[in-house]
């Protein structure tokens, strides 16, 4: 005659539990050291975007056609205070003709500047603000 086996089908007739605890001391401590480094690593990450920034700008300017030199010297990098955000490009009247530059019209071929400043810079922001945030660590 077989022997009947209980529900859980192994040896011990039941489920195990663990009585396993983990108690992590100091955790307030350093939820509170990260709350103060979080100031200082959103002012890493802004250096490190302005230096982007400007890096695009000056790629912008420089690659523009040269005529009276307004385009180059109406390059500009503009920021907003309470984000991590940066504008380029042109916004006085006297340069509204960046546009037909950079994109063409039909008599007049595209020689684009600001995309291609932006291109060569996307490989390079992540370090950036990478090696500003190294920096601003204790």
């Amino acid at each position: 005659m077989a022997r009947r086996r209980g529900r859980t089908g192994g040896r011990g007739g039941g489920t195990r539990r663990s009585g396993i605890t983990v108690n992590v001391q100091g955790l307030d401590r350093l939820r509170e050291q990260l709350d103060d480094l979080t100031p200082t690593i959103r002012a890493a990450a802004f250096r490190a975007l302005k230096e982007s920034a400007e890096a695009v700008r000056a790629d912008a300017a420089a690659g523009v056609r040269f005529k009276s030199g307004n385009l180059r010297k109406g390059a500009k990098a503009r920021f907003h205070n309470n984000q991590l955000r940066a504008e380029i490009g042109w916004w006085d009247r006297n340069v509204f003709y960046a546009v037909l530059h950079e994109f063409g019209t039909r008599k007049i071929r595209a020689r684009p500047s600001l995309g291609p400043a932006i291109a060569a810079e996307r490989s390079k922001i992540g370090a950036r603000i990478q090696d500003e945030v190294r920096r601003a660590l204790p």
